[in-house]
């Protein structure tokens, strides 16, 4: 008999669209409050999801959803780091 495993299922806080695990990234805020790209999906601390798409990334800066989220401050830089990771995976991938 043939059993699929589960896919886990994962809710963009920027598009609201729910997708695999593997579709979106994961930021996450430490306990002393640093924001950093999760690309492990596996560090301690409170996690917020995105899409892998630019769209997703530039409506999260606009409307500052990562930050009402993870309910700390976001810097520029990490705005950058994720449209830099999109567009290398976007780019490998084509």
């Amino acid at each position: 008999m043939n059993t699929r495993k589960k896919v886990p299922m994962r809710k963009c806080v920027a598009t609201g669209e729910m997708k695999p695990k593997k579709e979106l990234v994961r930021i996450v805020r430490s306990k002393e409050g640093d924001v950093s790209v999760d690309l492990t999906g596996k560090k301690s601390g409170r996690g917020a999801y995105l899409s892998k798409e630019k769209d997703a990334v530039l409506l999260a800066k606009k409307k500052n959803i990562l930050a009402n989220h993870l309910e700390v401050t976001i810097s520029e830089s990490l705005y950058d780091e994720l449209l830099e990771l999109i567009e290398k995976e976007n780019g490998s991938s084509k």
